[in-house]
């Protein structure tokens, strides 16, 4: 079975195109389900096995405890019978009470006088380990005396205290003193040793471990004798008073077994510890760093298992203990104030390399629990990806806010831009930006995970194309105020600089310059990634990455085009009202707005991508057909009969097509012209007689399909004989046309 978690619906299905992949889809979720809930029937039968024979192992348990209870309760039965089937019992009983108690004193006193000496014995036998720890030659004979001394004192306690007599239970703990400072320096070697098992195993002192595992066995036995009497006896109070005799040895778990288990566990924190200090100190060493974990494991597995009883599963005993220490390790750097991010993305890809190794020590990934990471790596994927978005965004709204500034503060010399190698101007911050997301795609490769990658470009492609939109509404917002507003002008010339600079950062970043074998940014960025992410998402990103490219070269026209608006907004809005009025007949508004717009490309021709300068003078040329014709809208134009409109016409045309004729390139120049010849029409809608306007229309609008009604309406409106049958005419004779829609031309501008 896959143990990758299953993604997210979402993150599956993000665009159109994926749901061709829903077939695919479910096959593949119904395969992993399959093997999910097979893998589930086997975790539960094995469950149920366990539970099972659990349950039978406390059946069997209760059923030996009763037994014994009912046991104890015959012989205390055969017991009080027998007193009164035996002539003279109470006389019997008490000679071999008196004795028992006589041999029971002898003894005590026996063992009393002789108590100091055996003890001086084990002293001397621990201190000759203490030279020796490697070996530790004494540990099973010190085990055993102090397991004898310590049967005596507890013996020799439990006897004072039914006495009811205080003083001596003092003189009697005053005298064992000495036991419990013996002990504890016998605890203290076995703790040693329990500390260091694995080093002992690695250096073939298999001697000594096998005694340390008679010792812990030992104990272990005594430990389960104590409580199983203690169980069968804690409801028998007055039984338990009779049988007294039968309590030699241990009266109280001393728990050694325990104590190892803790020691496992106290020595692989340490090592965790030092761990975690070299993880620290270099992210990339977490799987250097664990070495000794499975070492340790492995040494167990082979080394330690045939000198341990089968049943403690040593192997499986230090697996478990070892594997939860691993989870609250990582789980515990992944919430440390102390790592970073470089650590987390360590963390993330290191289950699959645990539970490869742990296999093949021989340990199952289903038998670990928890999860070494509680499955977590979904969401720390997710939480690292966010991080780097959180500063990809951080970092742009940052230069964006730098950008504003440098925009709000332009009315200085150079208008507070930059100029390029070949003295383009340029905005501040663009090779920042770029800059930044280098670094942050970088990031991204670096954690060595596709859906890193493909996360964060994603989340690039969205700010790219928001950056886009929030650049073209400042312009907008500021373009606003000198549209309307013809009072204060400051700023105005720095706005123009901006928008060229503005223009030509959006084709900087799409010009891949063959020449010099230089690529524009955006190409850079896909150079950068595509290398890092799998063939279905570099299928999407490459339609992602062409639909930025159109918005840039959308939004560097959208520049030219605002330029060309605040021309006539602001350089022509006192001569464009009297175009068709009777003041036009006598000015050269047409000579002046060419002779300003001369200036303006003479100004900024070193300035401008040479790529749009071509797009700057055949966006002038739209915008200034469109305002020419769309002044038949003037207050008072009329066109007369009397009037020399058609030579007043004509030199407008002329004046204009003088320009175009001298443009550097003829190919511009031929393209204004066809677009200008448009005016024919247009004088044909003026001059022709009252009942050949619907033929001049129908001629018209069969060579420019998208011709407005409601701009002819205005035309006809504007001769001085217009009657409304003439734009009956036209309508009638629109409605019997059959258009066919070709391209845009000049004339859907014209409204």
């Amino acid at each position: 079975m896959d143990d990758a978690p299953v993604p997210k619906l979402s993150d599956l299905l993000r665009h159109p195109d994926d749901l061709d992949k829903i077939p695919a889809l479910k096959l593949e979720l119904s395969r992993k389900k399959s093997a999910v809930d097979g893998q589930l029937r086997n975790g539960l039968r094995e469950q149920l096995e366990t539970t099972q024979s659990g349950m039978t192992g406390l059946s069997d348990g209760q059923k030996a405890v009763q037994q014994i209870k009912e046991e104890m309760m015959k012989i205390d039965k055969l017991c009080s019978e027998s007193q009164t089937m035996i002539k003279d019992f109470a006389s019997i009983n008490l000679v071999s009470q008196a004795h028992r108690n006589f041999g029971a004193v002898e003894a005590m006193r026996r063992n009393l006088e002789t108590f100091n000496e055996r003890l001086v014995v084990v002293e001397g036998m621990l201190r000759d380990d203490d030279e020796d720890r490697e070996n530790m030659p004494n540990l099973l004979p010190c085990h055993y005396e102090l397991t004898q001394l310590r049967n005596i004192r507890d013996d020799a306690m439990e006897q004072i205290q039914r006495a009811d007599d205080t003083s001596l239970e003092s003189t009697l703990e005053d005298y064992f003193t000495r036991l419990d400072d013996t002990i504890d320096w016998f605890d203290e070697h076995v703790g040693l040793l329990a500390m260091n098992l694995i080093n002992l195993v690695v250096s073939d002192n298999n001697g000594l471990v096998v005694r340390f595992a008679v010792v812990m066995e030992a104990e272990e036995k005594s430990d389960q004798r104590v409580m199983a009497l203690q169980e069968a006896l804690k409801d028998h109070e007055e039984m338990a008073a009779r049988f007294q005799g039968i309590t030699d040895g241990a009266r109280k778990v001393r728990g050694y077994k325990d104590k190892f288990m803790q020691a496992i566990k106290l020595s692989a924190e340490q090592q965790f510890q030092q761990a975690r200090e070299d993880f620290l100190d270099d992210a990339d060493s977490l799987e250097a760093t664990m070495k000794w974990f499975f070492n340790d494991l492995n040494a167990v597995k082979i080394g330690m298992t045939p000198l341990m009883p089968k049943k403690w599963r040593i192997a499986k005993t230090y697996a478990d203990i070892y594997h939860v220490l691993m989870h609250d390790f990582l789980i515990g750097m992944v919430d440390d104030p102390e790592a970073s991010s470089a650590h987390t993305l360590s963390i993330i890809s290191f289950p699959e390399k645990y539970y490869k190794k742990m296999s093949k020590i021989g340990f199952k990934q289903e038998d670990l629990v928890p999860h070494v990471i509680d499955n977590r790596e979904a969401e720390l994927v997710r939480d690292f990806r966010q991080l780097i978005i959180k500063f990809l965004d951080e970092w742009i709204d940052r230069i964006f806010a730098q950008e504003k500034r440098d925009f709000a503060e332009r009315n200085i010399e150079g208008s507070n831009l930059d100029q390029d190698e070949y003295g383009y101007f340029r905005t501040k911050n663009l090779v920042a930006l770029w800059r930044m997301l280098r670094e942050q795609v970088e990031a991204a490769i670096n954690s060595q995970r596709t859906d890193v990658v493909e996360g964060v470009i994603d989340a690039m492609f969205l700010r790219l194309r928001s950056r886009q939109q929030s650049w073209q509404r400042m312009l907008e917002d500021e373009a606003v105020r000198y549209e309307t507003a013809m009072s204060d002008l400051e700023g105005f010339q720095a706005l123009q600089d901006w928008l060229v600079a503005t223009a030509n950062d959006q084709i900087g970043v799409i010009d891949d310059n063959e020449e010099e074998n230089r690529l524009g940014y955006l190409s850079s960025f896909r150079l950068q990634f595509e290398r890092n992410v799998s063939p279905q998402y570099l299928e999407r990103a490459d339609q992602e990455l062409n639909a930025l490219r159109d918005g840039y070269v959308d939004f560097s026209t959208w520049c030219i085009h605002k330029f060309a608006h605040l021309v006539f907004a602001v350089d022509f809005v006192s001569v464009m009202p009297d175009f068709f009025t009777p003041k036009w007949y006598s000015n050269t508004a047409m000579k002046q707005m060419v002779v300003t717009f001369e200036e303006y490309v003479g100004e900024y021709r070193q300035a401008l991508h040479h790529s749009l300068l071509d797009i700057f003078i055949e966006i002038f040329a739209d915008e200034l057909l469109v305002r020419y014709l769309s002044a038949v809208r003037n207050k008072g134009a009329k066109f007369r009969r009397t009037d020399p409109f058609r030579d007043k016409l004509f030199n407008d045309i002329a004046t204009a097509f003088e320009y175009f004729s001298n443009l550097a390139s003829p190919e511009v120049a031929m393209s204004i012209k066809d677009t200008w010849r448009v005016t024919e029409p247009f004088l044909g809608l003026l001059s022709v007689d009252k009942d050949s306007v619907a033929d001049e229309f129908a001629a018209f609008k069969s060579a420019y399909w998208d011709l407005q009604i409601s701009w002819v309406e205005a035309v006809l409106r504007s001769r001085d004989d217009f009657e409304r049958s003439m734009l009956n005419a036209v309508k009638a004779r629109a409605a019997q046309m059959d258009i066919v829609r070709g391209p845009e031309t000049v004339m859907a501008k014209i409204k």
